[in-house]
């Protein structure tokens, strides 16, 4: 009987493993909330402060790894313990900052150089600034794959995917 059993494990267990790598590479159906919050997971926010050190893990006694040095730069927030926040930057880069560095407010970073910033959102609408990869502006509406956008006092829309430090398809009122 201690036969049949090994037996019936060991023909189950490639079936079980590609039931597992499958579902762990299909598409969440269910949003994550993080067990803090309570607030989507992954989610866009930005750094409050000038300077904020990321650490190793989350609490103050592990190692800083690199210190943020943007104020209002976009991150990411992909898991939540406690008071810390596992953030992301647009290089794929980060580690852990307690919350009270990081602010709701969003924000983008310009990925493609020189794009345009329009009056409306449409291709043909007149140009009222043109801004370089890496400028930071403030997040506002985004709709039809479009985003409002203030950067140093100039306002207007920006085409989505140029920008990171938002969801592509996100629509924002």
């Amino acid at each position: 009987m201690k036969t049949l059993w090994l037996l019936l494990a060991l023909l189950a267990a490639p079936a079980l493993a590609q039931e597992a790598t499958q579902a762990a590479n299909a598409p969440a159906t269910a949003p994550l909330f993080g067990p803090e919050t309570n607030l989507p997971l992954p989610r866009f926010v930005s750094l409050k402060a000038k300077e904020s050190n990321v650490r190793r893990g989350p609490s103050l006694s592990h190692r800083i790894d690199w210190v943020f040095q943007r104020r209002n730069m976009p991150l990411q927030v992909i898991a939540e313990y406690g008071h810390w926040r596992r953030v992301v930057d647009r290089d794929g880069q980060g580690g852990w900052v307690h919350y009270t560095m990081l602010s709701g407010v969003r924000t983008v970073i310009i990925d493609r150089d020189m794009t345009a910033l329009r009056a409306k959102p449409d291709a043909a609408s007149h140009e009222r600034a043109v801004l370089e990869a890496g400028v930071i502006a403030r997040l506002g509406t985004c709709a039809a794959g479009w985003c409002e956008l203030n950067a140093a006092g100039y306002r207007g829309w920006a085409p989505q995917d140029g920008l990171w430090g938002t969801v592509p398809g996100e629509e924002r009122d």
